[in-house]
């Protein structure tokens, strides 16, 4: 397992945008249709922007039409902790960067096989790395 990354508030406010910080470090949400990367199409890994932990291969993603990038697999399981969310009178499963434990969206089983999964990320919570 990788190491863990512990930073301050004030350390992740000053890397990251206030935008990100806002959906990363306080669970907040980008409106539906509106991420960079919801119909983003090019070759390569999505990363935690947070930490750049590898989390979703392109190959993986799909138009699920939520307005969100939605992928149906994650590179490795281990990189994405699974939580239990009841806010706003629902219950969900929040997805988590384990590496640094930064928001990243939420996982629905809607999805397309093979897996039946639906991780829906907001695009302010992940970087793109171009296949080379």
């Amino acid at each position: 397992m990788e190491e863990k990354i512990k930073k301050t508030d004030a350390e992740w406010k000053a890397e990251l945008t206030p935008e990100q910080y806002r959906v990363l470090r306080e669970k907040g949400t980008e409106r539906a249709f509106t991420g960079k990367y919801n119909i983003h199409k090019e070759k390569g890994m999505y990363v935690c922007a947070g930490c750049n932990s590898p989390l979703f291969s392109s190959d993986t993603k799909f138009d699920s039409g939520c307005g969100w990038p939605s992928f149906y697999e994650a590179i490795d399981t281990e990189k994405i902790k699974e939580v239990r969310d009841i806010s706003f009178g629902m219950i969900r499963t929040e997805i988590i960067c384990a590496k640094c434990d930064g928001h990243l969206g939420h996982v629905f089983d809607d999805g397309p096989k093979p897996t039946g999964l639906r991780y829906c990320v907001n695009s302010l919570s992940i970087d793109f790395k171009k296949s080379s």
